[in-house]
């Protein structure tokens, strides 16, 4: 994989320190509320027999929660070295790691060789990335039935908690990944010219949690 700034800056961020703590955290208490309530609406939708397609899927907590559910098998594509190698460590733990294929690198320079999937999923992944259109869109054409994200919302005070608590962190440390509070209108009329409709939206803080289907 030939990576730019933002990769490296990916790297950088989510090194092996960073992901130990994560997964540490992950056996502990189990996924995030935001990532919790993602979960819930998708295996509400009878998820028996689905395939799963999780971009930035971090330790992997929505394919062991949707592979514990029903899905049959789950592709990752994840940036960071350490997540991938977390997430792997976590499916042999919980007895499904030959059930998931992990690709590791950007998902957009990668798309055109990423199979198409019954159910995808971006779990806070929107806001790690600067080109929203690309990600949004070629992510989108990859769902069969169902589309499930978790991204900021685009409030005034997320968008300078954003700025501030983490971009000029990161800007301090040298470090060239930054976080991108998108349009939230302009994520969802993507998602919608993709062919896929909203099923459900909770909003949870700063954090909108959304759930589309492919309709027939």
């Amino acid at each position: 994989m030939e990576c730019d700034g933002h990769c490296q800056g990916i790297e950088l961020k989510f090194d092996g320190q960073y992901v130990q703590k994560k997964l540490d955290k992950y056996r502990r208490k189990g996924p995030k509320k935001t990532t919790l309530a993602l979960i819930e609406a998708l295996t509400a939708q009878n998820i028996s027999g689905s395939t799963l397609l999780d971009i930035g899927g971090g330790v992997g907590d929505i394919q062991h929660a949707l592979l514990q559910s029903g899905a049959t098998s789950a592709v990752d594509v994840e940036a960071s070295t350490a997540y991938v190698e977390a997430c792997k460590a976590e499916a042999e733990r919980q007895g499904h790691g030959q059930r998931i294929h992990h690709i590791q690198g950007d998902f957009v320079g990668l798309a055109k060789d990423v199979p198409l999937a019954d159910i995808v999923t971006l779990d806070r992944v929107v806001c790690c990335y600067p080109d929203m259109t690309n990600l949004v869109s070629l992510s989108a054409n990859k769902a069969k039935r169902l589309y499930g994200l978790v991204y900021p919302r685009d409030k005034w005070w997320v968008k300078l908690a954003m700025a501030i608590y983490y971009n000029l962190r990161l800007w301090m440390q040298g470090n060239p990944f930054r976080n991108y509070v998108h349009s939230n209108r302009a994520v969802e009329t993507l998602i919608g010219e993709s062919g896929l409709q909203l099923r459900s939206a909770r909003g949870m803080g700063a954090w909108n949690v959304l759930v589309f289907s492919r309709p027939g």
